[in-house]
C-alpha cells in the first residue's frame, strides 16, 4: 500500500529557506513520478515541481524555477523540496503526490495523480 507524508513546513519571513520532506512508504517504482503541488489561500492547486523515480528527471513551474529544487534519496524512500527565497505568495498548503506512468494526470495541477499525502502548512510573512 503506498502511502506518502509531507513535512517541514512552517512559517518563515520573505527571503528565508524551508526544506519540505515527502516520506514515502509501499512499493515505488522507477517509472512512476513524484511531484509537489501546493493550494494557496482562496487559489486552486498548482504544481510546482516533479521528479522521476528512476533518472531524476525533474520539471519545475516558472512560480518556483531558480528558488526551488526537488531531490530524492531512493534508500530512504524519501522526496525533498528545498525552497530559498520565499515570497510571500508562496503561502500555500504544500502536498506531495505521486503518479504511475500511465496516469494521465494534470501536470498544472496534480489533478489525477495515484497518490497523495496530507500536505503540509507553509507561511511566508512579509
Amino acid at each position: 500500500e503506498v502511502q506518502l507524508q509531507a513535512s517541514g513546513g512552517g512559517t518563515v519571513q520573505a527571503g528565508g529557506s524551508l526544506r519540505l520532506s515527502c516520506v514515502m512508504t509501499g512499493v515505488i517504482f522507477d517509472q512512476w513520478t513524484i511531484g509537489w503541488v501546493r493550494q494557496a489561500p482562496g487559489k486552486g492547486r498548482e504544481g510546482i515541481s516533479a521528479i522521476t523515480i528512476g533518472d531524476g528527471t525533474t520539471y519545475y513551474s516558472d512560480s518556483v524555477k531558480g528558488r526551488f529544487t526537488i531531490s530524492k534519496d531512493n534508500a530512504k524512500n524519501t522526496a525533498y523540496l528545498q525552497m530559498t527565497s520565499l515570497k510571500p505568495e508562496d503561502t500555500a498548503v504544500y502536498y506531495c503526490a505521486a503518479a504511475e506512468p500511465h496516469t494521465d494526470y494534470d501536470g498544472n495541477t496534480g489533478d489525477g495523480m495515484d497518490y497523495w499525502g496530507k500536505g503540509t502548512l507553509v507561511t511566508v510573512s512579509s
